[in-house]
């Protein structure tokens, strides 16, 4: 997996905690792994196809996720389970949005499909020859957790053929 797939969804979520959950994400642990993993919290799926293909997990803690449901709705009540599942589908939007918009302006061409919640516990295997980097967050607000699990599908014009093959 090349950091050019990965960069930009790290420098997103740094960038959308900090504006949606107030606080800074300071990165706690780095993996490789063959599955994406949920660990705990709530959690939201989003597949990428195309030239890239692969999906994006983002899991929160309750702590997190809550207060980012707290913030997003504007309420500061206690929000219910489901709030704050809505509102860690909205922030793996907005860290996807961000991380694809800068995919696209370097000329990579794929579809993003929506985020789907990730109701249990446990680990998703990619497809055979994706591993998943696994960056773990830590903040004030919570712990948060995106998986990244990327790969060309095709190899792009000018780009080598070894490409195709990472």
């Amino acid at each position: 997996m090349k950091m050019e797939l990965i960069q930009p969804f790290v420098n997103s979520l740094d960038a959308v905690v900090a504006e949606i959950m107030g606080c800074s994400a300071q990165i706690s642990d780095v993996a490789m792994s063959e599955t994406s993993s949920r660990q705990s919290g709530f959690a939201a799926r989003v597949c990428i196809s195309g030239e890239i293909e692969g999906s994006i997990l983002l899991d929160l803690d309750e702590t997190a996720a809550k207060r980012a449901a707290r913030f997003l709705s504007g309420d500061e009540s206690e929000p219910a389970d489901q709030s704050a599942r809505e509102a860690v589908c909205e922030l793996s939007n907005m860290v996807v949005g961000n991380a694809v918009t800068q995919l696209n302006d370097r000329g990579f061409k794929f579809k993003v499909h929506p985020p789907e919640i990730c109701a249990t516990a446990g680990n998703i295997k990619e497809t055979v020859d994706t591993e998943a980097l696994v960056v773990r967050f830590d903040t004030p607000c919570g712990s948060v957790s995106l998986d990244v699990a990327m790969k060309y599908n095709l190899h792009r014009t000018g780009e080598p053929a070894i490409l195709a093959a990472s």
